[in-house]
């Protein structure tokens, strides 16, 4: 483990690094920048959210919370001319403050939170939450495009949710012992039908709007993860019983020219690896400017994960450089290539201005 004053020791290197990193970066496009909204859980909630992560917590980062990033901030501070996900703003009230609104008739947003406009993912959300409850993503979202319909004509909306609903340790317990678990197939179900519900909520008021679809993280692999379920068995009946989400989705993009899916375990075992035949780990060292991030948890970056369980900086970087890749793929749009050598400049505080 590198000692407290990482950030030091790396940043002779990093800052030789900015100049010539700089001077390969391609050029950001000119057109108007695509306006990129998401519905989600923790996987996409900023972390750089002031009022959700109180500066000097140890969550998202803790003592490293500068350079720990989520993937849509890194679009921003990276594409941010290209990609559209709306101003850093404090939105939205407290839940019991929404009800109370929306009873007397007024729209309210919820929670409150320090994060991009467009980005309506929020810690701790299960796909009930898209249509339900006291965020009611769907329809806060609905709202928020009514203000422009003209420029979300050529938006995106990106959904990634799910883990909550059925991805802990427990549901993995189930389908590692049936894939075909009733319990979890049931939910997994309601968790389709609801993000189905969402892209045709949105396309009906909406029709030009493209969506991006996430598949479920197989939290087999999560670096928390890694001891258990070792036998082949188990891992295969976790796949299979997770190919119920993956599958409606990656057949509603098949069907459907405005729709892409993002095969978040077909990423991960391509970038990190995974297990051996026996069930053993695997995983290899990827390299992130001068570090190599390691399938381990610390707030350090070269961790794939976080100390408080979410995706570290190099994950969410290389997540961000894929998913450009896929919208640029599935709907031409033009959005320059994220370079390693741009990712790796995340690693130092921005140059002053």
């Amino acid at each position: 483990m590198p000692s407290p004053s990482f950030p030091s020791a790396l940043s002779s290197r990093l800052r030789a690094g900015w100049v010539a990193a700089l001077m390969t970066l391609p050029l950001l496009a000119t057109a108007t920048p695509v306006p990129l909204a998401v519905l989600g859980d923790s996987d996409s909630h900023g972390y750089q959210d002031t009022v959700s992560f109180p500066p000097g917590s140890p969550e998202r980062g803790g003592a490293h919370r500068a350079t720990t990033f989520q993937w849509t901030e890194v679009l921003a501070r990276l594409r941010g001319d290209a990609i559209d996900l709306g101003p850093r703003a404090v939105t939205g009230q407290r839940g019991i403050v929404a009800r109370a609104l929306r009873a007397v008739g007024i729209d309210a947003r919820a929670p409150r939170k320090h994060d991009h406009l467009h980005n309506l993912a929020v810690s701790g959300q299960t796909c009930r939450d898209l249509d339900e409850g006291p965020t009611r993503q769907v329809p806060t979202l609905l709202r928020l495009m009514a203000a422009d319909p003209a420029r979300w004509q050529s938006g995106v909306v990106l959904i990634r949710i799910g883990v909550n609903s059925f991805g802990k340790a427990g549901d993995l317990d189930r389908l590692a012992a049936d894939p075909d678990d009733a319990v979890v197939a049931a939910v997994i179900d309601d968790c389709v039908a609801r993000i189905r519900g969402a892209v045709d909520a949105v396309s009906a008021a909406h029709p030009g709007t493209r969506f991006v679809l996430v598949g479920i993280f197989d939290n087999s692999h999560w670096s928390r993860y890694v001891g258990r379920w070792p036998s082949p068995t188990a891992q295969a009946n976790i796949a299979r019983g997770l190919d119920r989400f993956d599958g409606p989705l990656r057949r509603l993009a098949a069907d459907r020219p405005r729709v892409a899916f993002f095969d978040d375990r077909a990423w991960f075992a391509t970038r990190w690896g995974g297990r051996d035949a026996a069930g053993r780990p695997v995983y290899r060292a990827v390299p992130f400017g001068p570090l190599q991030v390691t399938q381990s948890t610390g707030d350090v970056p070269n961790h794939t994960t976080l100390a408080d369980g979410h995706a570290g900086t190099a994950w969410n970087a290389f997540w961000a450089q894929s998913l450009v890749a896929l919208l640029n793929a599935r709907f031409d749009l033009g959005i320059p290539p994220l370079g390693d050598a741009e990712l790796a400049t995340l690693l130092a505080p921005a140059p002053a201005r």
